[in-house]
C-alpha cells in the first residue's frame, strides 16, 4: 500500500503553502497543450516524457513540487527525479489544488 501511496500522493501530508512560499520549483508535467490551458503562476512545463532527460534542472533545487491533472503522472514524476536522486519532491496532486496556495 506504501507505493501506491507514494505514487498517487497518498502519503504523508505536506504543508503546500508552506514549500511554495519557501521557493519552491513548481513543475507542471502535463503536456504542452494543457499547460497553455492554464496553469500554476510561476510554474514551469517540463512534461512527464522529458523528465528524465531534463534531470540537470532539478539539481540543487531546495524543494519541487509536481504537479498534473489528476495527480497520477505528478505521482510518476516524483518517482522518476527521486530515483535519480533527486530529494525533496513533493507531488502536489492536481494544478487546481497547488493553484490554491500561491
Amino acid at each position: 500500500m506504501g507505493f501506491l501511496q507514494n505514487l498517487f500522493g497518498g502519503g504523508p501530508t505536506v504543508d503546500l503553502k508552506s514549500v511554495i512560499d519557501n521557493g519552491a520549483l513548481l513543475v507542471d508535467v502535463r503536456e504542452p497543450g494543457e499547460f497553455a490551458g492554464g496553469s500554476v503562476k510561476g510554474a514551469v512545463n517540463i512534461p512527464l516524457g522529458s523528465i528524465s532527460s531534463q534531470i540537470a534542472k532539478f539539481k540543487n533545487k531546495e524543494n519541487i513540487i509536481v504537479f498534473c491533472r489528476s495527480g497520477n503522472r505528478s505521482g510518476q514524476a516524483k518517482m522518476i527525479l527521486e530515483q535519480n536522486g533527486i530529494k525533496n519532491v513533493v507531488n502536489g496532486g492536481t494544478w487546481q489544488n497547488v493553484s490554491q496556495f500561491v
